[in-house]
């Protein structure tokens, strides 16, 4: 399997088994905590850099415009398990995928691994419900919007 990398859109090796797609960012100095290691709430920050960039690379505003903008996915239940910590200056692989698309929520499951050894730091897994912002109840997923991410 060949790893899509966001940042230019080519194919690069170093694939995750299971994941089509990840970013690479570098572990800033602000990030780290006295112990000089990453904090542990910048886990959650990264995973919505991942999943930002990972919603980019798979088109699925160009493909379903109107209807993929106006849905509202809210985090309902966020869950990291920190394997090894990042350090300043570390190159951090997020690896994306969708894995799992229910009646009104999606699951999207992360690796967040070192960018030169591939060792597994930490996983991310979120669950996101399609909220109807009116009255804040779940909604549906529209079948075209679960047959594009069931195609991911």
């Amino acid at each position: 399997m060949l790893l899509r990398d966001a940042a230019d859109g080519a194919a690069t090796g170093g694939a995750r088994e299971g994941f089509a797609f990840a970013t690479r960012f570098r572990v800033r100095y602000a990030e780290i905590d006295g112990q000089k290691v990453v904090f542990n709430s910048r886990y959650l920050e990264y995973a919505d850099v991942a999943a930002t960039e990972f919603w980019a690379w798979t088109g699925i505003g160009a493909a379903l415009g109107p209807m993929w903008e106006q849905l509202e996915f809210h985090v309902r239940k966020a869950e990291v398990d920190y394997l090894r910590p990042f350090v300043w200056g570390d190159t951090v692989a997020a690896h994306v995928r969708i894995a799992r698309v229910g009646g009104t929520s999606m699951t999207m499951a992360m690796d967040l691994a070192h960018g030169t050894t591939g060792h597994l730091h930490a996983t991310v897994s979120l669950v996101m419900v399609n909220v109807h912002l009116p009255t804040g109840r779940p909604a549906a997923i529209p079948e075209a919007v679960r047959a594009f991410l069931e195609a991911l």
